[in-house]
């Protein structure tokens, strides 16, 4: 499945996104609310305080959940990729939040970044 161009726009612009992942038994967790950034045709999360953040962690043990933002709400998987993502990720980040100064846009871009980068894949039209 991929985004249609109106959810990209729509999540792409959203101040904040909201992610679940679930739980063993197929519940929801709590939502947890972070910032979100489009690159290209795709929807990517990263965690601010790096790879042992709770929901990070859970999200990827997990590997899949939902997502809402925008007026768009998806069940997702996370996807985590690499380097080859860092510098288009990162210069999102950096066009949506540098407004917020760099104390804290550096917590989700530069050197180990590319560690906490989630991309959501969405699983239902």
């Amino acid at each position: 499945m991929t985004w249609t161009p109106d959810e990209l726009d729509k999540v792409g612009r959203a101040e904040e996104l909201q992610v679940s992942s679930l739980r063993r038994d197929g519940s929801a967790r709590p939502f947890v609310t972070i910032w979100v950034v489009r690159a290209a045709e795709d929807i990517f999360i990263r965690s601010a305080y790096g790879p042992e953040n709770g929901w990070f962690r859970r999200a990827l043990a997990s590997g899949s959940g939902r997502v809402r933002a925008g007026g768009v709400e998806k069940n997702v998987t996370f996807e985590q990729v690499g380097q080859e993502l860092q510098e288009a990720v990162d210069a999102a980040y950096h066009a949506k939040y540098d407004r917020h100064g760099p104390r804290i846009v550096n917590t989700v871009v530069g050197p180990g970044s590319e560690l906490t980068t989630i991309r959501l894949v969405p699983q239902d039209a």
